[in-house]
Parts: structure tokens; sequence; C-alpha cells
């Protein structure tokens, strides 16, 4: 098993869509790339943390492959908004790939470069190591198996 850790606006939604895919065995809300190791959602909307909301994605490299659920992030998304997804708006809804080893890092610059030509070198997705990744608070979770 492998990890994907991705920013891609308010978690939720794309949550939803990663845990339908075939090969992703277990999603995860949560936070990273900010100062702290732990936060909150109050203090990551205050602005003042620079966590970016995430889904954190273990799968199967054997069913579906790192390259691919980069394809999906870069679909369900619009990487030429920064910091902002749809109505939501502030530095946590960044769009961002956070990479856990040096493979992950040279697959996700090939794909946002093969993306960032599609789309006239509008991209604005970052590549970061993973950092700071924090789980997101229970009642999120309790959000999330309501809806």
């Amino acid at each position: 098993m492998e990890i994907a850790v991705l920013a891609l606006g308010c978690f939720w939604g794309p949550e939803i869509k990663f845990s339908k895919i075939d090969g992703i065995k277990k999603t995860e809300v949560g936070y990273c790339g900010g100062t702290n190791a732990l936060t909150s959602y109050k203090e990551v909307c205050s602005g003042t943390t620079n966590h970016a909301e995430v889904v954190k994605l273990e799968f199967d490299p054997e069913i579906i492959s790192y390259e691919d659920i980069l394809n999906i992030f870069f679909k369900i998304h619009d990487p030429t908004t920064l910091n902002s997804q749809g109505p939501d708006f502030g530095t946590q809804y960044r769009s961002e790939i956070f990479y856990d080893n040096e493979n992950q890092k040279i697959v996700a610059e090939k794909v946002l470069n093969q993306i960032n030509e599609k789309l006239s070198g509008r991209v604005v997705t970052k590549i970061s190591k993973i950092y700071n990744y924090c789980k997101a608070e229970e009642y999120h979770q309790k959000y999330l198996e309501k809806n």
C-alpha cells in the first residue's frame, strides 16, 4: 500500500469521489503543509496556520497508479484558481500535491507539466513534501458519514 495526500479545495467532495475508485482502499480528511504539527478546523479557517484541507488516500499500486490518481486529481478540481475552489476562498483551499517520496515527486512534476501545457500555463498547483499532516477532528468524520 502507498499513500497520496492531495489538496483540492474543501475536502468533503473529493473524499467521496476518491472513495469510490477501485484501488483506493482508505480515505481520510485532514490538514497538511502548515506551520504546526497539530491544528483544528477553527485554526485552519483563521488563515494563520498555512495548512491546506487535504484528502489522504491509501491505495494499492497494483490496482491504481499514483499517476492515475493525479490525473483524477486534476479532473475533479480547477487547478488554475489560486486559493479557491468554487465558493470557497482562502489558502486552505489551494491546489497542492504533497508527495511521500522522490518517485512521487517525479511523477507529480511530470503530470503537472502535462496538465499545465494543456491549460496554457495557467496551473497554480504546488508540489511539496508531506509535512505537518494531521487528521481532521472526529466530528468531521461524523458529518461525512451522514452525507
